[in-house]
């Protein structure tokens, strides 16, 4: 807290010097905007620009009494002032010599529609098709209200998560995930359960990036999914505010609020909500060793019941019309308790049943993150945009997990009493600094810096209760993990328009240094490694609607702390998944080629795209056929080629009829060795999502689609097929400043995760649900905001380096 405290300090004293220095030497424009009744018009757009090249230097709003303030340094100077429903007004041939401007009263006129007749008829697409990247307007889509982040992802395309929260993107888990482009609290060290519990009514939009350029990360082989949360700057006081009741038991609530002024926009958003359901599993085992063979079956019923909140607040402070300071606050905790009841039925090799055996897992979870971010952006005056940005974040989370297992033997009459406790805390520190500057008429250079430092010490304890009622340590059961990442980057990217013709290359390098450490065993691993990550992107205009672009990208994915701890889960001791602290990083090679057509009626999307991978991370089972044990290690096995075809759709077919669709298909090619067996696969697969949105007497709106994952091959077996059908229907209320919205998630009750794994001497089949149907009842009222808000030029989602 004290190296945070003097970064603190230091900042703000400098913040102050930047502040004094641009003072220095400048003069005032002045003035004051009314509309023709002379009614003075409040958070009117004042764009300044430079008589001689006409390149935009500084830009502010009127205040509430319709007056204006831009500094300047002596020069030609002209304005254009704009808001909504009145004409724009230009003010020509503002000369600063050695002393302020007041340019008056000016009056702006209203144009042939006013605003009380104003019918908004566009609006964000569900959809927005962009060559490098998609963006997925959240609040376009029905079935989505009163979902969480974990839940609107699966309906993103391309995107697929599994009954464990795991997030694939072209069928590969290596995908960074971002807020606001930037790592957060919010997906922390386990990033599945907190996406969980991220309301949707937070998130303004997601981006998919599938070929990252060197401005972003290198982590993350198959791209970055980046959710940008709510954030208003419209001038006073705006809010959202959203309750949501569901069945089975869910009931959730948030608001997005902010209040502006010319010198600071105060803002803040919360949600928190409650979900109690249940889920089942059931598997079939099947051992066939060279001694012994035998079977059990294994039926799984779930009760899973949690509370959680969010709360972030901050404050964007204007020093002057070229810089301005951002902090925010952000805390989020929860609370879960998991009942599981597991009842296996074992057979012996000839099928006769010769024991049933209860288990029960009571679990309880408690997480709790803390984040502190702040931010500099400087735009800085000239005949070329230049912008210099700099920010701080720090992070504190703590995560208790601990169960009580009882486990009867119903035919052979044993009893077994056990606990476990897994408690981890983080810690990580982010800093970072990019400049941006333009040159020539479309030129860009862009470079940057950053640094993070991530510790996370995890402790393990199981214990077994006596038959005198004492407890005592399960061998192997026991120990501390502490794990330390830095990674320490530097980038460069430059980028022009030449007629048609758009390019941008950027190298990226990075320093990684790992350690992980066992301390009850004195077990010690440390990794250090230096890449370079070049990216490119070439782009052609066939036409004002058509584009090609081809892109490259190496990346890296390194293993995640839950892969590499060693650590089992207990909770079915028959099968234990265990990390491995021995494990290299994957990296990959990304060659993408896409083209884009735009128009008014809609956008289609398609590519091509391969990848190339080296030291694949991979879950294998390694069975003991005497026991019937199963451990479940990631290990480097293979190198995988993959290929793939990328086809995204937006129509607009009526006024009241709005259709989307996606298909991906890839094929797959991996081809690994463990202990000395060779184990290869290839897989044909592909997922499609189709979105049918309807508006009936142009206030209520009608959606369906529909999601299929095709059956896909790894190298032990395979994963099966899953569907799910969700409907939707909203209806504004209150005139227009509510919506009242009711939707079904996964109709059929059919995403299910069903897989094979089918071994020499085993063979295993599994089908589980880990939600079921849920269906949600949603009032979103609005204050002082649009139903449809329209961009923000201001409103940035950011970008991480």
């Amino acid at each position: 807290m004290r190296l945070i405290t003097v970064i603190l300090l230091q900042t703000f004293f400098s913040l102050q010097l930047i502040a004094q220095t641009d003072e220095k030497k400048k003069f005032s424009i002045k003035g004051t905007v009314t509309d023709e009744k002379g009614k003075l018009i409040d958070n009117c757009n004042i764009l300044l620009y430079n008589s001689n090249d006409s390149s935009q230097l500084s830009a502010t709003v009127s205040d509430e009494k319709g007056k204006f303030d831009l500094s300047v340094i002596p020069g030609s100077y002209f304005i254009k002032m704009s808001f909504l429903s009145h004409e724009e007004k230009i003010i020509p041939a503002i000369i600063i010599n050695d002393k302020d401007v007041d340019v008056g009263s000016v009056s702006l006129q209203a144009s042939a529609k006013v605003l009380s007749e104003v019918v908004v008829t566009s609006e964000k697409k569900l959809m927005e098709l962009q060559l490098d990247k998609r963006v997925y307007n959240v609040s376009q889509d029905v079935s989505n209200i009163g979902a969480n982040a974990s839940e609107i992802l699966e309906n993103i395309p391309s995107v697929t998560v599994d009954v464990d929260g795991n997030v694939s993107l072209r069928g590969s888990q290596g995908v960074r995930i971002l807020i606001d482009g930037k790592p957060s609290a919010l997906t922390g060290t386990r990033s599945t359960d907190v996406l969980r519990n991220l309301q949707g009514a937070l998130i303004d939009r997601i981006e998919v990036i599938t070929n990252p350029s060197s401005r972003y990360d290198a982590e993350g082989e198959t791209g970055i999914i980046n959710i940008i949360l709510k954030k208003n700057k419209t001038r006073g006081f705006n809010g959202n505010f959203t309750g949501t009741a569901g069945y089975p038991s869910y009931f959730s609530g948030a608001y997005s609020i902010n209040y502006r002024t010319q010198k600071m926009n105060l803002f803040s958003s919360f949600g928190t909500n409650y979900r109690k359901n249940k889920g089942e599993g059931v598997s079939t085992q099947q051992y066939k060793g060279s001694d012994t063979s035998f079977s059990y079956n294994q039926k799984t019923d779930r009760t899973r019941e949690d509370f959680s909140f969010e709360l972030m607040t901050g404050i964007d402070y204007y020093l002057n019309t070229n810089t301005t300071l951002t902090g925010t606050f952000l805390i989020d905790a929860g609370k879960e308790n998991n009942l599981n009841t597991i009842l296996y039925q074992d057979y012996d090799g000839s099928g006769q049943l010769v024991n049933n055996t209860l288990r029960i897992d009571d679990e309880t979870a408690k997480e709790r993150d803390t984040e502190v971010s702040l931010s500099l952006r400087k735009k800085i005056p000239g005949k070329n945009d230049k912008e210099w940005t700099a920010d701080f974040k720090w992070i504190n989370s703590g995560e208790t997990e601990s169960s009580d297992y009882v486990q009867d033997d119903i035919i052979g009459g044993g009893k077994l009493v056990q606990r476990s406790g897994n408690p981890a805390y983080e810690d990580n520190i982010l800093l970072q600094t990019d400049y941006v500057s333009s040159f020539g008429k479309e030129g860009k250079f862009e470079t940057g810096f950053k640094g993070t430092i991530r510790k996370i010490r995890n402790e393990y304890l199981v214990e077994e209760q006596t038959n005198g009622g004492t407890w005592v340590t399960l061998p192997g059961f026991d120990n501390n993990m502490e794990f330390t990442e830095k990674v320490f980057a530097a980038y460069g990217m430059i980028g022009s328009k030449i007629k048609k013709f758009s390019y941008q290359v950027g190298l990226r390098a990075e320093l990684t240094d790992i350690r992980t450490g066992l301390t009850k065993t004195n077990e010690v691993n440390t990794r250090s490694y230096f890449n370079l990550f070049p990216s490119g992107s070439f782009s052609y205009e066939l036409s004002d609607i058509n584009s090609l672009q081809l892109s490259y990208s190496y990346r890296i994915n390194r293993p995640n702390f839950r892969n590499l701890t060693p650590f089992a889960d207990f909770s079915d001791p028959r099968v234990f998944f265990v990390g491995d602290p021995n494990l290299d990083p994957e990296y990959s090679h990304s060659l993408e080629a896409s083209n884009l057509t735009d128009w008014k009626k809609g956008s289609v999307l398609a590519g091509v795209y391969y990848r190339h991978k080296k030291g694949v991370i991979e879950r294998i089972r390694i069975l003991d056929t005497l026991t019937g044990i199963t451990n479940i290690i990631p290990v480097n096995l293979s190198t995988q080629n993959d290929f793939g075809l990328e086809f995204t759709l937006y129509i607009t077919a009526t006024d009241w009829w709005k259709l989307n669709g996606s298909f991906n298909f890839f094929k797959s090619n991996a081809t690994g060795d463990y202990n000395g067996d060779l184990l290869e696969s290839e897989t044909v697969s592909w997922t499609g999502r189709g979105v049918s949105r309807m508006t009936f007497f142009k206030k209520l709106d009608f959606q369906a689609s529909i999601n299929y994952q095709s059956p896909r091959n790894n190298t032990q077996g395979k994963e099966l097929s899953m569907y799910s059908i969700d409907l939707g229907l909203a209806k504004d209320v209150f005139k227009g400043k509510g919506t009242l919205t009711l939707n079904v998630r996964d109709l059929m009750n059919s995403r299910r995760r069903r897989s094979i794994v089918d071994l020499p001497d085993y063979y295993s089949s599994s089908n589980n649900l880990w939600r079921p149907r849920q269906i949600n009842l949603t009032l979103n009222f609005r204050i002082n905001q649009q139903k449809i808000e329209r961009d923000d030029d201001n409103d940035e989602g950011g970008s991480e380096n």
